[in-house]
């Protein structure tokens, strides 16, 4: 009776075993690989439950989301011999799991390694017909699209698909930096130079035409003014003339009272002249 408790207990733990090996389940972010005694043997699984055949069956399972190969930054050379470093990154994912297998024994690192080499060939292709000024500013996406789709066809060996090649930045290297910077700082001194001289040109002009306009306005206030001073004396005169025609002897009368006035106004004034001088007909 033990021995068959025994025999029950050890069946049942081979049942336990075998039932929990003979199934495995497939993740939809995965790729899975089955083999039989090492060969593979299938590897279209969908995300669900799947049976084995125990201790003849074995599965892998590989990472199907993309993912992403951030290169350390490189030293490319340009059309010009001038060197740049680039600092890029991939996004990749299997394609083929079974191609991805055999190229790569399933090791992410030595696909990354794989991959990086093929984007270093294309960046230094790319960038050796280029000078730096179109790799800076003006090609960059051309670059970035023409190695995307190269590199997607030389990856294809091994399985996987190029999502996107991006470039991070492009930076010269010190001594190019430096000799970029001189150049362009001395090119703005010229633009602000340029603009002062414009700028002194301007307000000359302006200048001018303020002592220009400024002279006319004076002139002309001269004119009318003296214009309007003749007027004005003439208008006077006129007034005078009638006054004195009217009553000669009391206009007369009244000049002289006014310079009396204006002559003896201080007593310390001195005035030398003959006593029947027409000056002093009116004290006789």
């Amino acid at each position: 009776m033990g021995q068959l408790k025994i025999i029950s207990v050890v069946v049942l733990l081979l049942v336990v075993i075998v039932g929990s090996n003979a199934f495995f389940t497939v993740d939809e972010r995965e790729k899975v690989i089955m083999f039989k005694l090492g060969e593979i043997v299938r590897t279209d699984f969908t995300p669900g439950l799947w049976l084995k055949i125990p201790f003849i069956n074995n599965v892998k399972k590989f990472d199907g989301r993309i993912q992403t190969l951030d290169a350390e930054p490189e030293r490319y050379l340009t059309n010009e011999k001038k060197n740049v470093i680039v600092d890029s990154f991939v996004k990749w994912r299997i394609s083929d799991v079974a191609r991805y297998y055999t190229a790569t024994g399933g090791d992410a690192d030595r696909a990354n390694l794989r991959l990086s080499q093929i984007i270093k060939d294309g960046l230094r292709g790319e960038f050796g017909k280029r000078t730096i000024k179109e790799v800076i500013s003006g090609e960059r996406v051309e670059i970035m699209d023409i190695l995307t789709k190269e590199a997607d066809k030389e990856a294809k060996a091994f399985g996987i698909d190029i999502v996107d090649v991006r470039i991070k930045r492009i930076d010269l290297a010190p001594d190019i930096s430096e000799s970029v910077y001189r150049r362009m700082e001395a090119e703005r001194q010229r633009v602000a130079k340029d603009f002062r001289a414009r700028g002194a040109e301007a307000a000359e002009k302006i200048r001018a035409e303020a002592d220009k306009r400024r002279t006319i306005l004076l002139a002309e206030a001269f004119r009318d003014a003296e214009k309007t001073r003749g007027e004005g004396d003439a208008a006077a005169v006129k007034i005078y003339a009638d006054a004195y025609g009217k009553d000669v002897k009391f206009y007369s009368l009244y000049r002289s009272l006014n310079a009396y006035k204006d002559t003896f106004s201080s007593k310390d004034d001195i005035l030398v002249l003959e006593p029947n001088t027409e000056f002093f007909k009116y004290f006789k």
